[in-house]
Parts: structure tokens; sequence; C-alpha cells
């Protein structure tokens, strides 16, 4: 094989990409990705021998991790380039120890040394996933690893707003140190993977704190689903920083801003509203942009993950950009800012003026904002819904949406959920059902959108608010029950966090992870009660405990 992954849903065969990865990245790119985690574990075995560790090593950490996200950067050349910072940065850490007395760690990658980039694709295959003989070994690190590729990304965007946590930094390092460690045993490792969603709470916790502090907490929101006869700039992914210095910049040049996907929640929050050529949201989930974008006619940036390599007959290949841990070939890259300062979107700007406005695909409003701040200012609205029998069960259809057929159970299980439920969700996985006729509960919307899959968290919160409100001992004890889609890594930290609050019996679909192996999947079924997904009439009557579908 000519390479080896197997950490998103779409694994090819249900075991893993060997060839190219269905995401659409090639093997160089998928071996240069494992080389660069390789050597941010060699940065981490001696970072967590430090006390005090600088910035630089604790950000490019964040980057690095960040850049290997299913989706997020196809570019072999800018992974390459990642390496070669790695590596110096590694070189310095190494120093600083040597010069405090402390003794380097015995990691192959402290020493490796190349002499050219051909050096690294010839190290990459003898590092990569399978590098770890023992399956079950080598699936809590792998599991481990995405953990913090997810917990990587939100604390970037925490970042990005001036928010960070110096023991968030100190456990990634020691998390990435523990899978170089072969006498760690198996049972160490799922107390370590525990761990893992421990700090996923918190990180979202931070960036949750982060993006209220600088936009203000979510409201309940119309969004604009139509467009306008304006150029226009579609922005996707899940920076709201991007988002807050591309609308300043383009107010008052005649250019509209779009969300598309993940971005959609921008809209909900307070601090954006005041800008009049915010428009609405273009679109749908990530994986049907090749035919959207096309019919947007202006130019599109990346902020974050979720790029979808364009057809080779595509007419918008020159049109989008990409910036922060995203990178595509052929796409053009907007720097990072400097710091204090902000980054530069006059090329794109620019560019929009020279486009045709938006092609209209769809016309009406959706409705989000239900972040946890919203959703307990009508607290006594919903206890009484539950109270009274309105509402019987909430689900949480968190999580992510992808290009499987099988998906469509989504959409079917939400069309068929009796009139007395309430889905709860946030992230991508909305798409699935969020414009469908699913009405309301004496006023209470039956899809509550907390936002973007970072916003899991005010799901978690609401659902420790309404245990404390129900004066419940156990948060599984509460009328809800979790049927959540996954795609990438931010979805496996938004698991293991709930794993950690101690939320059981979660179902995930529509398969379960390929990188868990036999004995790591009978640990999470026997200790938490994961379970796969069925029919969509089935799974009904099983989270409802009815002989039938009401």
């Amino acid at each position: 094989m000519s390479m080896f992954c197997y950490q998103c849903q779409e694994a090819a065969k249900g075991t893993g990409c060997t060839i190219k990865g269905v995401c659409g990245k090639t093997d160089e790119v998928s071996n240069s990705q494992d080389l660069l985690i390789w050597v941010t574990k060699s940065i981490a075995v001696m970072a967590e021998k430090m006390d005090n560790v600088d910035d630089k090593y604790n950000h490019f950490t964040l980057e690095a991790l960040f850049a290997t996200i299913t989706n997020a950067n196809f570019d072999d050349d800018s992974i390459k380039a990642k390496i070669t910072t790695g590596l110096a940065l590694r070189d310095e850490l190494k120093k600083e120890l040597e010069a405090k007395g402390i003794e380097v760690p015995a990691f192959e990658g402290v020493n490796w040394t190349p002499q050219s980039v051909a050096d690294y694709d010839k190290m990459a295959p003898l590092i990569g996933i399978l590098s770890t003989h023992n399956e079950d070994v080598r699936s809590l690190r792998e599991l481990i690893i995405y953990g913090l590729k997810g917990m990587a990304a939100y604390a970037e965007h925490a970042l990005n707003l001036g928010f960070e946590k110096a023991d968030l930094y100190a456990f990634i390092y020691k998390a990435l140190a523990a899978t170089t460690k072969d006498e760690l045993s198996a049972d160490e490792l799922v107390a370590l993977t525990l761990e893992t969603g421990k700090f996923g709470v918190d990180v979202m916790a931070l960036l949750d704190e982060a993006n209220t502090t600088a936009y203000g907490n979510p409201e309940v929101t119309e969004v604009n689903i139509g467009v306008r006869n304006k150029p226009a700039i579609l922005i996707s992914g899940h920076d709201l920083k991007d988002m807050e210095e591309l609308l300043a910049q383009t107010e008052g040049t005649g250019v509209d801003v779009y969300t598309h996907s993940e971005m959609l929640p921008a809209h909900y929050y307070p601090a954006f509203k005041k800008y009049e050529h915010f428009v609405g949201n273009y679109g749908n989930a990530w994986w049907k942009q090749r035919e959207e974008f096309e019919s947007f006619n202006g130019p599109i940036i990346f902020t974050t993950n979720c790029i979808v390599p364009p057809a080779a007959n595509s007419t918008y290949s020159d049109k989008v950009y990409t910036t922060g841990a995203t990178g595509h070939p052929g796409f053009k890259h907007i720097p990072n800012r400097e710091s204090d300062g902000q980054k530069d979107f006059s090329e794109i700007i620019e560019h929009a003026k020279r486009c045709a406005a938006p092609t209209q695909i769809e016309e009406g409003k959706i409705v989000g904002g239900f972040a946890h701040n919203q959703v307990m200012q009508v607290a006594d609205k919903v206890v009484d819904a539950v109270k009274t029998g309105a509402i019987r069960k909430f689900f949480v259809m968190a999580g992510c949406d992808g290009r499987m057929k099988g998906r469509d159970y989504y959409t079917e299980f939400a069309e068929k959920l009796p009139q007395d439920t309430v889905i709860l969700t946030a992230g991508c996985a909305k798409y699935r059902y969020n414009k469908l006729p699913l009405g309301d509960i004496g006023g209470i919307p039956r899809v509550l959108d907390a936002g973007q899959c970072n916003d899991s968290y005010s799901l978690a919160v609401i659902a420790l608010k309404l245990k404390e409100v129900f004066e419940l001992n156990d948060i599984n004890e509460l009328p809800i029950s979790y049927n959540i889609a996954w795609y990438e890594q931010k979805a496996v930290i938004v698991l293991l966090a709930l794993l950690h609050l101690g939320v059981k019996n979660i179902h995930l679909g529509p398969t379960l992870p390929a990188f868990l192996s036999p004995n790591v999947a009978n640990v999470l079924v026997n200790t938490f009660g994961i379970g796969g997904i069925g029919t969509v009439d089935e799974d009904i009557k099983m989270f409802l405990g009815e002989d039938s579908v009401a």
C-alpha cells in the first residue's frame, strides 16, 4: 500500500484508505501528514519535560495537528514546509533541554536529520499508523491522537480571539508523548483517552467563552437562504475571527458576504448583526460544494477544514482562497495575521467586484441560535413542556454530515420522530433536517440548532442544567437520547467529551469508526453502551422504548 489512513468515517471499505484518500488527498499528502504528526510528537516528548514552554512551540503544535484534520490541507508543499518548521523548533527545544541539563528523550524523531525533502518521503512510510503493530494499542493511540486533532482545532479558534490555557498545552504534550511510549498498558491508554475527553470539555468551554466574550451570546435568529443582486464572497469553515475581519473589510465596498456550511451560526452572534451586507447563508453542508460553488459565481474563502477538491472541469477553482491551517494546490492562500494585526482580504474583495451576483438556488429562512444561554432563558417553558408531557423526549442529533447515501437515515429519522419530540443539534449534521417543516411544540421549535460542532458544548451544558432542574442524580436519567452522525476528528473530541461527562448509550453512525479495534470497541460498548444505527423505524422504537412508532 502507498498510504494508510482511517481517521474519518469515509475510510475505504470501512477499514482504511491505502492508495488515495476517499477525501481526495493523495498518498504523498497522507504520508507527509503522518510525518508532520511524528515530528510534532518529537516536540511533545521534550516539551513535557519542561515547566514552561515558549508559545512558539505551543502554537506550532496546534497548527500542525489542525492541518492534518480531514479535508483541511491537500497541499503537500504546505505540509512539508510545516515539517521543516517543526524540525527547526525541535532542534531549538533540544538545545534548551541540553542547556538546562535535562536528558533528551530517546525518541527516534528527536534525532532524525533529513538531508533533503526526498528524505521526508523515505521516512514517512516507516513512522505511519501501521508502525504500531499491536492492533489494540494502535487503536487507542489513534483514538487519542484524533481527539487531540479536534482539540487543537477548537484551541486555535480560541487562540485567534486571545484565549488560551497553559494546562491545555501541557496535556496535549503529555498525550502526544504517551503515544510514543511502548511501556504504557492498554488500561493506561484507556484512562488517557477519557482524560482527553476531560480536556475536550475544557477546550470547548474555552472557545465558548472566547466567542461569547468577543461577539455576545448567540440569539435566536432567522437566517435568509436567498440572495441579493450584488457581487459577493462566500465564507466557509469555522473561524469567527476571520469572519469578523472579512465583514469589517468588506463594509462599504458593495460586496455582500454569505456564510457556507459550518459558518451558518455566525449569523446568531449579536456583533455580526450590525453589518447590512451580511446577507445570509448559501447552500448546504460541505459535501455539496462542487455544484453550489459553481452557482455562487463569486470567490470563496476557506477558514478551516471541509474542502472538497474541485472536479477537473470545475469553473470555480481559480476563485477559491484558503487561510489558516487550510491549503490546496492551485488555491491562493491568505497569510496568517501578524502579531496584533489583521489578515488582508483585499485581494478576495477586489476579485468579488469582478464577479456576477450569486445565482439563487433556494429561498426562505431557517432558524437557529439555541445555544445554552438562549435556551436557559426559556428553561421554565422547556421544563413545563416536559412535565406536562408536551415534550416526551429530546434527541441529540449533533455531529457531521457527509456524502454517504446511508446518511439519508438522519433525514428520515427526523421526519419520522413523533410530534412530541425535539431535536437538539450542532454541527453540519443539521443540514439533513434543518430545512424540514417539523413545526414546534408550544412555540418551542422541534429543531433547536445550537451552532457549530464545537457548540455541542452548549448541548452538554443544557443537559447538565436540566439534570439540576429535575434534581436527578445521573445525566442519563434525563429524557434525552443521543443519535449522532460523525465524520472527522472534531466529532471524536466531542464524543470523548460526552463520555467524560458520563453520558452513556450514545449511538454513532452511519458506521462505527474504522480505527476502533474489536477489543477497543468492546470496551466502549461494555463501559459506555456505545452503539451503531439500524433501520429508522427500529431505532425509533428502541429509543422510545415502544413496540411501535407513534
